[in-house]
């Protein structure tokens, strides 16, 4: 028996999802290849007829330590989130704000979504995540490029049925079989009805801009949320503990269990002058030596990081005292979670 082929209606279907992919990728990848298709006019951050504004809530949504934060960064073009190696630096709702003629794109950066060591930390920062992802108008979903496993399909299965998702294939740089990149798009396109796909490196200006091109597209016509000028929502008080934070798990790397965090104590100015006093909170007393280092030099080099940080942020002198001390069972402690910030 002869095989009959497939009616032509579905022979080109299947032949302009495919040329779609091309193209994309050919552009994503900076090659020659399958010439895009022009851009749609509101694609472009250009203002629009009668000078409509545009805004709108974008969640960053993603794993643990998919590269949200150093995206989120990107994509408002300074820094407002910490980050490091270390699985799930971000614990808070940050909210970055970019505003480029008549669209303003407000974007929350969420913790990665646990799924092992069901302590209260962790439980509180997974509320975080499905708080973010409930009431926005766009959410962009994070996975490594041509990576899908289970703690990515567990995130996925969070996101609402009614908010449109953008999937950010990030970490493209560290792909080096680029051929296996369209076939992956492919499968995940089966796995949820994505209404764009964008493959990326965070780290590349071009790809960023590509990004905010496509997300403007999603945000409705009305007001501006904040001022043109700012960038965060966030108290300087607030980053000043979380650039603590990450330069203590910077600097001690795996060493130091993730449960380890930085309460504010002091934080007062006098002129150009700061004075910040803030308390490492550790779990055991050999977490505290590994803070303190040998001679104390550890603590001495976060705190000078960190003071230094602090001083280019602030435009301003930093004077930084840190103290470690020791609060043991304090991230499965519901009460001592919250008074320390977390939701």
């Amino acid at each position: 028996m002869t095989a009959k082929a497939p009616p032509p209606q579905a022979t080109n279907a299947q032949g302009a999802v495919q040329t779609d992919l091309e193209a994309m990728l050919a552009k994503a990848l900076g090659k020659p290849g399958v010439a895009p298709a022009p851009a749609p006019a509101e694609a472009e951050p250009a203002p629009e007829p009668q000078g409509a504004k545009r805004c709108g809530l974008i969640a960053i949504v993603g794993k643990p330590n998919v590269g949200k934060s150093t995206l989120l960064n990107a994509l408002v073009g300074q820094k407002v989130s910490i980050t490091s190696r270390k699985a799930q630096t971000t614990r808070h709702r940050i909210t970055g704000i970019r505003t480029l003629n008549t669209t303003q794109f407000v974007f929350v950066d969420t913790p990665g979504f646990q799924t092992r060591h069901s302590t209260a930390l962790n439980r509180s920062l997974n509320r975080t995540v499905t708080g973010a992802v409930s009431d926005v108008d766009l959410i962009v979903f994070v996975v490594e490029a041509t990576h899908f496993g289970l703690p990515d399909a567990q995130v996925l299965a969070l996101l609402p049925a009614n908010t449109p998702v953008i999937l950010v294939g990030n970490k493209l740089d560290k792909v080096h079989r680029r051929n296996d990149v369209l076939p992956w798009l492919g499968q995940m396109q089966e796995r949820h009805p994505f209404a764009e796909f964008v493959p990326m490196t965070a780290k590349r200006p071009q790809d960023v801009q590509r990004l905010l091109q496509v997300c403007e597209r999603f945000l409705p016509e009305q007001d501006w949320f904040y001022p043109a000028d700012d960038l965060t929502d966030r108290s300087m008080k607030f980053m000043a503990t979380e650039i603590v934070r990450e330069k203590l798990f910077r600097l001690t790397g795996d060493e130091l269990p993730y449960t380890s965090t930085v309460v504010l104590d002091q934080f007062e100015q006098e002129g150009n002058l700061h004075r910040i006093a803030a308390t490492i909170v550790v779990e055991r007393e050999t977490h505290k030596g590994m803070v303190i280092g040998e001679g104390g030099e550890k603590l001495k080099r976060i705190g000078m990081e960190a003071r230094q940080e602090l001083e280019k942020l602030m435009d301003a002198k930093v004077f930084l005292q840190l103290w470690v001390k020791v609060r043991s069972g304090w991230s499965d402690d519901e009460t001592r979670v919250r008074s320390f910030g977390y939701e």
